[in-house]
C-alpha cells in the first residue's frame, strides 16, 4: 500500500516564476526541466505533459515533470512519495524515469509493484560538466550539420539510440517523431558532426539549453572509426560552440558502465559532480 502523503498539485503558468527559481538552484542537474520550461511555459499542451508541484503556492519544494519522461526535481522523500502516487494513479504514460539517482531510486521502489519489471535500469550514470575550453585540440572538421544533410545523420542517430536505449527510435510511430526532433536540432543549430565521403565520423548534438547550463547528448562515433581519438577532438569541438554559443557550463551524463565514453570525456576536459539514475520502459 502507498502511505498517506502530502498530495502534490499539477502547475501551471501562474507557477512559473517559482518553478525557475527552484530550477535555477542546480543549473545542471536541472537543465532538462529548465529548458522545456523557459521555452514553453506549464500549460500541458505546450509542455508535452505535466509539472507536478509539491509545497503549496509560494513555498513550493519539488516538482516533477511528467511527459515522454518522469523527471523529479529537488524531491526528498515526502515529495517522491507524492509524485509516486500521482503517477501510480494515472497509470505508466512515459518512457523512463530518470534524474537523481537517489530520488530515483525511490521513485522506482513505489511504483514497480504497480508497473511491473522496468526494460533496464541504469543504476549509476555519472553527470559531468565543462566551464572552459577543452585541454585537447578541438577536431577542426566537426562542425554544425546542414539543413540538406538531414539523410546522412539521420542513420547515425538512428543507430547511437539503437545502442545507447536498446530499442529502435523508429518503433511504435515509424519513427516520425524522433525525426522531427533530429530535424528540429538541425534547424536550430544543435546538431553537430565531421561527415567525410557521405558517412558520419562523429556526431552529437545539444539537446537542452537555458542561460546558465547546456547539455550535450547523443554522443556517437562510427563503429569502423572508434579508437582513435574522434570523440575526444569530437567534444573538445563541440564544447567550444556551445561555450561560445549557448551557455557558460556544458554537461552530460553518461552511464557508469561505459569506460571507453568515461575516458574519453575526461581526457576531453570534463570532470564528474553527480550521479542520475534512470528506468526504461
Amino acid at each position: 500500500m502507498m502511505l498517506r502523503t502530502t498530495a502534490s498539485r499539477v502547475l501551471d503558468d501562474s507557477d512559473r516564476d517559482e518553478v525557475l527559481a527552484l530550477l535555477d538552484t542546480d543549473p545542471v542537474g536541472n537543465v532538462f526541466v529548465a529548458s522545456r520550461v523557459r521555452s514553453v511555459g506549464l500549460n500541458p499542451a505546450r509542455l508535452g505533459g505535466q509539472m507536478w508541484g509539491f509545497g503549496p503556492r509560494g513555498g513550493l519544494t519539488s516538482i516533477c515533470y511528467a511527459g515522454a519522461n518522469l523527471v523529479p526535481v529537488n524531491a526528498g522523500t515526502d515529495a517522491v512519495y507524492a509524485f509516486a502516487e500521482r503517477a501510480r494513479k494515472q497509470g505508466r504514460r512515459c518512457s523512463s524515469i530518470v534524474g537523481p539517482a537517489d530520488a530515483v531510486e525511490v521513485f522506482w521502489e513505489r511504483l514497480e509493484p504497480y508497473w511491473g519489471a522496468a526494460r533496464a535500469i541504469r543504476w549509476a550514470q555519472p553527470v559531468m560538466v565543462i566551464a572552459e575550453p577543452s585541454p585537447v585540440p578541438a577536431d577542426p572538421l566537426v562542425r554544425r550539420v546542414r539543413p540538406d544533410e538531414f539523410d546522412i545523420l539521420l542513420p547515425a542517430c538512428v543507430a547511437m539510440f539503437t545502442e545507447e536505449v536498446g530499442v529502435s527510435p523508429e518503433a511504435g510511430d515509424g519513427g516520425a517523431l524522433y525525426r522531427s526532433r533530429v530535424a528540429e536540432l538541425i534547424r536550430i543549430g544543435r546538431s553537430y558532426a565531421r561527415i567525410e565521403g557521405g558517412r558520419v565520423v562523429f556526431k552529437a548534438e545539444i539537446g537542452a539549453v537555458t542561460p546558465h547550463a547546456c547539455q550535450i547528448q547523443g554522443v556517437w562515433v562510427h563503429p569502423d572509426l572508434r579508437g582513435r581519438g574522434h570523440a575526444v577532438a569530437g567534444m573538445a569541438a563541440v564544447v567550444k560552440h556551445a561555450l561560445d554559443y549557448f551557455a557558460p557550463v556544458v554537461s552530460l551524463y553518461v552511464n557508469d558502465y561505459n569506460a571507453p565514453a568515461r575516458a574519453a570525456y575526461r581526457r576531453a576536459g570534463f570532470v564528474e559532480v553527480g550521479t542520475f539514475m534512470s528506468v526504461l520502459f
